[in-house]
């Protein structure tokens, strides 16, 4: 399972409200309160929970398999065929698109939540039993450059 980024954020403006209430940090150096407002968080958390709902759907990590008249009484049911590279590069675009929207109105998504981001949508897809390395690879992109031909943060 992997981490959220955006519960490495809440949890750090959680502790800073905490340090600031018990007087052991000023207001003005709380810097997540700042970066990471609890509005932006719950954006990016709807849009990830998106994602992820869209991965697992193209995804047969689930258990999902496909029975019908071309299987046999008896017989296993047959597994489910794996998400075309369309597929999958179009469940990354809607998110980046969300985040796009989400940037564009909040203006939060910096190098630090840019990398963070992109190693996310990477770990979900790996997660999901996809080759994001042979994915790229097709495409004729890095695999660091899944976002890039749609991301603007």
């Amino acid at each position: 399972m992997n981490t959220r980024p955006t519960e490495e954020w809440g949890r750090e403006v959680r502790n800073q409200k905490r340090r600031i209430a018990a007087g052991i940090l000023a207001e003005d150096a709380a810097y997540a309160l700042h970066l990471w407002p609890e509005a932006f968080i719950a954006a990016v958390d709807t849009a990830l929970d998106a994602y992820e709902a869209d991965v697992r759907s193209l995804s047969h990590t689930e258990g999902v398999a496909r029975s019908g008249p071309e299987t046999l009484p008896g017989m296993p049911p047959l597994p489910m065929p794996s998400p075309s590279d369309n597929e999958v590069v179009a469940s990354v675009e809607r998110l980046v698109m969300a985040l796009n929207a989400i940037n564009e109105e909040r203006g939060r998504i910096e190098t630090d939540e840019r990398e963070e981001l992109c190693q996310y949508i990477d770990d979900v897809l790996t997660d999901a039993g996809i080759d994001v390395e042979a994915l790229t690879a097709r495409r004729d992109i890095a695999r660091t450059e899944l976002t890039d031909e749609w991301r603007e943060w």
